[in-house]
């Protein structure tokens, strides 16, 4: 089973570079989009959807196999990679 990552980031957010670090060291296919890199409309649905899955306005949020991470939090993202088969 292919683990899926997805991650909300910042690009001047020093806790989202090293989540996309983590993620790179350890051979983790993963997709993000640095929020603060869009414009406009698409710039807000991209916030927005980070506050609905985070509950809060924090970066990184990671959404490994469906399942959400706010923040910088390697040993959960190990453990949600771990049961979808990693």
């Amino acid at each position: 089973m292919a683990n899926e990552v997805f991650l909300y980031a910042l690009s001047t957010c020093p806790w989202c570079r090293k989540a996309k670090q983590w993620f790179a060291d350890n051979q983790v296919p993963f997709d993000y989009v640095d929020v603060d890199q869009l414009t406009g409309a698409e710039q807000d649905a991209a916030a927005e959807k980070a506050y609905e899955l985070s509950g809060a306005r924090r970066f990184p949020v990671a959404v490994i196999n469906g399942e959400v991470v706010a923040g910088y939090n390697p040993s959960r993202y190990l453990e949600l990679l771990k049961s979808g088969g990693w």
